[in-house]
Protein backbone atom coordinates (compact mmCIF):
# COMPACT_ATOMS: atom_id res chain seq x y z
CA UNK A 1 0.00 0.00 0.00
CA UNK A 2 1.66 3.52 -0.77
CA UNK A 3 2.56 5.84 1.92
CA UNK A 4 -0.28 8.10 2.20
CA UNK A 5 1.16 11.86 3.38
CA UNK A 6 -1.88 14.25 2.55
CA UNK A 7 -5.50 13.28 2.09
CA UNK A 8 -8.98 14.77 2.23
CA UNK A 9 -12.26 15.00 0.21
CA UNK A 10 -10.79 16.77 -2.67
CA UNK A 11 -6.69 15.23 -2.70
CA UNK A 12 -4.83 12.98 -1.93
CA UNK A 13 -0.75 12.36 -1.84
CA UNK A 14 1.61 9.78 -1.55
CA UNK A 15 5.18 8.97 -1.32
CA UNK A 16 5.99 7.15 -4.44
CA UNK A 17 8.74 4.81 -4.50
CA UNK A 18 11.35 4.45 -7.18
CA UNK A 19 10.26 2.12 -9.44
CA UNK A 20 6.35 2.55 -9.23
CA UNK A 21 4.30 4.20 -11.82
CA UNK A 22 1.80 6.74 -11.60
CA UNK A 23 0.08 5.57 -14.60
CA UNK A 24 0.22 2.83 -16.82
CA UNK A 25 2.33 2.34 -20.04
CA UNK A 26 3.43 -0.14 -22.60
CA UNK A 27 4.57 -2.34 -19.43
CA UNK A 28 1.39 -2.79 -18.80
CA UNK A 29 2.66 -2.75 -14.97
CA UNK A 30 0.43 -2.01 -12.04
CA UNK A 31 -0.27 1.59 -11.44
CA UNK A 32 0.01 3.94 -8.10
CA UNK A 33 -3.02 5.11 -9.34
CA UNK A 34 -4.25 1.94 -9.31
CA UNK A 35 -3.41 1.12 -6.23
CA UNK A 36 -4.80 4.48 -4.62
CA UNK A 37 -8.37 3.52 -6.29
CA UNK A 38 -8.26 -0.04 -4.35
CA UNK A 39 -7.06 1.83 -0.76
CA UNK A 40 -10.10 4.35 -1.47
CA UNK A 41 -12.60 1.92 -2.21
CA UNK A 42 -11.53 -0.31 0.40
CA UNK A 43 -11.45 2.92 2.67
CA UNK A 44 -14.66 4.30 2.28
CA UNK A 45 -16.47 1.49 0.99
CA UNK A 46 -16.98 3.12 -2.31
CA UNK A 47 -19.56 1.40 -4.91
CA UNK A 48 -18.52 1.05 -8.59
CA UNK A 49 -15.57 2.57 -9.91
CA UNK A 50 -13.36 5.49 -7.65
CA UNK A 51 -12.72 8.81 -9.18
CA UNK A 52 -8.96 9.58 -8.74
CA UNK A 53 -7.65 12.10 -11.39
CA UNK A 54 -3.76 12.21 -12.37
CA UNK A 55 -2.07 15.86 -12.20
CA UNK A 56 1.41 15.35 -12.45
CA UNK A 57 3.62 13.12 -13.09
CA UNK A 58 7.30 11.47 -11.55
CA UNK A 59 9.54 9.87 -13.51
CA UNK A 60 9.43 5.79 -12.70
CA UNK A 61 13.11 5.63 -10.97
CA UNK A 62 12.22 8.74 -9.30
CA UNK A 63 11.19 8.56 -5.53
CA UNK A 64 8.56 11.15 -4.02
CA UNK A 65 5.76 13.11 -3.59
CA UNK A 66 2.86 12.39 -6.17
CA UNK A 67 -0.37 14.46 -6.16
CA UNK A 68 -3.72 13.01 -7.53
CA UNK A 69 -7.26 14.72 -7.68
CA UNK A 70 -9.90 12.71 -5.86
CA UNK A 71 -12.90 15.28 -7.24
CA UNK A 72 -13.08 16.69 -10.89
CA UNK A 73 -13.21 20.69 -9.35
CA UNK A 74 -9.86 19.54 -7.48
CA UNK A 75 -8.58 18.30 -11.07
CA UNK A 76 -9.17 20.69 -12.72
CA UNK A 77 -7.96 23.56 -10.77
CA UNK A 78 -4.89 21.64 -9.27
CA UNK A 79 -4.16 21.15 -13.92
CA UNK A 80 -4.41 25.21 -13.96
CA UNK A 81 -2.21 25.69 -10.49
CA UNK A 82 0.67 23.15 -12.57
CA UNK A 83 0.32 25.11 -15.62
CA UNK A 84 0.50 28.42 -13.74
CA UNK A 85 3.50 27.21 -11.83
CA UNK A 86 1.52 28.16 -8.70
CA UNK A 87 2.90 24.97 -7.12
CA UNK A 88 6.06 24.79 -5.79
CA UNK A 89 7.92 21.57 -5.93
CA UNK A 90 11.64 21.62 -3.87
CA UNK A 91 13.17 17.96 -5.12
CA UNK A 92 16.65 16.59 -3.22
CA UNK A 93 19.21 15.15 -5.91
CA UNK A 94 22.46 13.13 -5.16
CA UNK A 95 25.30 13.78 -7.57
CA UNK A 96 28.65 12.93 -8.16
CA UNK A 97 30.60 15.81 -9.25
CA UNK A 98 30.87 19.25 -6.71
CA UNK A 99 28.67 21.61 -8.84
CA UNK A 100 29.97 25.08 -10.65
CA UNK A 101 28.21 27.14 -7.52
CA UNK A 102 26.83 26.82 -4.36
CA UNK A 103 23.65 28.34 -5.33
CA UNK A 104 22.72 29.12 -8.82
CA UNK A 105 19.96 29.28 -11.00
CA UNK A 106 20.28 27.59 -14.37
CA UNK A 107 18.80 27.78 -18.21
CA UNK A 108 19.19 25.12 -20.53
CA UNK A 109 16.65 24.77 -23.59
CA UNK A 110 15.75 21.28 -23.85
CA UNK A 111 14.92 19.08 -26.85
CA UNK A 112 12.67 16.08 -25.85
CA UNK A 113 13.39 12.87 -27.69
CA UNK A 114 10.39 10.64 -27.57
CA UNK A 115 12.02 7.58 -29.43
CA UNK A 116 14.37 7.39 -26.67
CA UNK A 117 12.47 8.79 -24.09
CA UNK A 118 15.51 11.16 -23.40
CA UNK A 119 15.44 15.34 -23.11
CA UNK A 120 18.79 17.25 -24.41
CA UNK A 121 20.09 20.42 -22.70
CA UNK A 122 21.83 22.82 -24.88
CA UNK A 123 23.21 26.19 -23.90
CA UNK A 124 21.15 28.03 -26.64
CA UNK A 125 17.21 28.27 -27.89
CA UNK A 126 17.29 25.45 -31.16
CA UNK A 127 13.98 24.19 -33.67
CA UNK A 128 12.23 22.27 -31.01
CA UNK A 129 13.80 23.34 -27.83
CA UNK A 130 11.49 24.61 -24.87
CA UNK A 131 13.08 26.62 -21.60
CA UNK A 132 14.03 25.18 -18.57
CA UNK A 133 14.98 27.19 -15.38
CA UNK A 134 16.08 25.62 -11.92
CA UNK A 135 17.47 26.81 -8.45
CA UNK A 136 19.91 24.52 -7.03
CA UNK A 137 21.57 24.86 -3.81
CA UNK A 138 24.62 22.72 -2.34
CA UNK A 139 23.59 21.49 1.36
CA UNK A 140 25.75 18.78 1.80
CA UNK A 141 28.11 16.08 0.87
CA UNK A 142 29.77 12.75 2.04
CA UNK A 143 32.88 11.51 0.96
CA UNK A 144 32.02 10.94 -2.61
CA UNK A 145 28.74 12.65 -3.10
CA UNK A 146 26.87 15.93 -3.07
CA UNK A 147 23.39 16.78 -2.05
CA UNK A 148 21.12 19.49 -3.79
CA UNK A 149 18.38 21.18 -2.90
CA UNK A 150 16.46 22.11 -6.15
CA UNK A 151 13.67 24.32 -7.03
CA UNK A 152 11.73 24.29 -10.15
CA UNK A 153 11.12 26.81 -12.20
CA UNK A 154 9.74 24.92 -15.07
CA UNK A 155 8.27 21.41 -15.66
CA UNK A 156 9.91 19.89 -18.57
CA UNK A 157 10.43 16.40 -19.48
CA UNK A 158 13.21 15.12 -17.70
CA UNK A 159 14.30 18.33 -16.62
CA UNK A 160 15.96 17.98 -13.72
CA UNK A 161 18.03 14.62 -15.14
CA UNK A 162 18.88 16.75 -17.95
CA UNK A 163 19.87 19.87 -16.72
CA UNK A 164 22.23 18.90 -13.54
CA UNK A 165 24.00 16.22 -16.52
CA UNK A 166 24.30 19.12 -18.56
CA UNK A 167 26.50 20.64 -15.56
CA UNK A 168 28.40 17.88 -15.11
CA UNK A 169 26.49 16.96 -11.96
CA UNK A 170 25.47 13.13 -12.51
CA UNK A 171 22.42 11.38 -10.48
CA UNK A 172 23.76 8.62 -8.60
CA UNK A 173 22.41 5.90 -10.54
CA UNK A 174 20.88 7.51 -13.69
CA UNK A 175 22.38 5.54 -16.19
CA UNK A 176 20.40 7.55 -19.17
CA UNK A 177 21.88 10.43 -18.62
CA UNK A 178 25.56 9.59 -17.70
CA UNK A 179 25.82 8.56 -14.10
CA UNK A 180 28.07 4.93 -15.00
CA UNK A 181 26.20 2.43 -12.58
CA UNK A 182 22.55 1.96 -11.89
CA UNK A 183 21.08 1.70 -8.40
CA UNK A 184 20.57 -2.01 -7.13
CA UNK A 185 17.14 -1.03 -7.01
CA UNK A 186 16.85 0.30 -10.59
CA UNK A 187 15.98 3.76 -8.79
CA UNK A 188 17.94 7.09 -9.11
CA UNK A 189 18.60 9.10 -6.01
CA UNK A 190 15.89 12.13 -7.24
CA UNK A 191 13.31 12.54 -4.70
CA UNK A 192 10.53 15.24 -4.58
CA UNK A 193 10.90 16.69 -1.22
CA UNK A 194 8.81 19.09 -0.81
CA UNK A 195 5.37 20.30 -2.10
CA UNK A 196 4.04 23.92 -1.14
CA UNK A 197 0.42 25.37 -2.42
CA UNK A 198 -2.75 27.16 -1.67
CA UNK A 199 -5.33 24.34 -1.52
CA UNK A 200 -7.92 24.52 -4.73
CA UNK A 201 -10.93 24.15 -2.89
CA UNK A 202 -10.35 25.30 0.48
CA UNK A 203 -8.34 27.79 -0.44
CA UNK A 204 -5.69 27.29 2.68
CA UNK A 205 -1.85 26.87 2.68
CA UNK A 206 -0.53 22.99 2.16
CA UNK A 207 3.00 21.74 2.40
CA UNK A 208 3.50 18.46 2.01
CA UNK A 209 7.06 16.49 2.81
CA UNK A 210 8.18 13.46 1.59
CA UNK A 211 10.99 11.37 3.57
CA UNK A 212 13.61 9.92 0.89
CA UNK A 213 13.93 5.81 0.48
CA UNK A 214 15.50 3.81 3.06
CA UNK A 215 19.11 3.43 1.95
CA UNK A 216 22.54 4.18 3.21
CA UNK A 217 23.50 7.28 1.52
CA UNK A 218 19.76 9.05 1.92
CA UNK A 219 19.65 8.36 5.30
CA UNK A 220 22.90 9.92 5.78
CA UNK A 221 21.83 13.15 3.89
CA UNK A 222 18.57 12.81 5.78
CA UNK A 223 20.67 14.10 9.00
CA UNK A 224 21.25 17.18 7.01
CA UNK A 225 17.98 18.34 6.23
Amino acid sequence: MPEILYEDNHIIAVNKKCGDIVQGDKTGDKTLADDLKQYIKQKYDKPGDVFLGITHRLDRPTSGIVIFARTSKALTRLNKMFAEQKIRKTYLAAVNNKPPEIKDTITHYLVRNRKQNKSYAYDKKIKNSKEASLTYELIGNSNDYFLLKILLHTGRHHQIRAQLAKTGCYIKGDLKYGFPRSNPDGGIHLHAFKTEFIHPVKKEPVKITAKPPDDILWNYFTELL
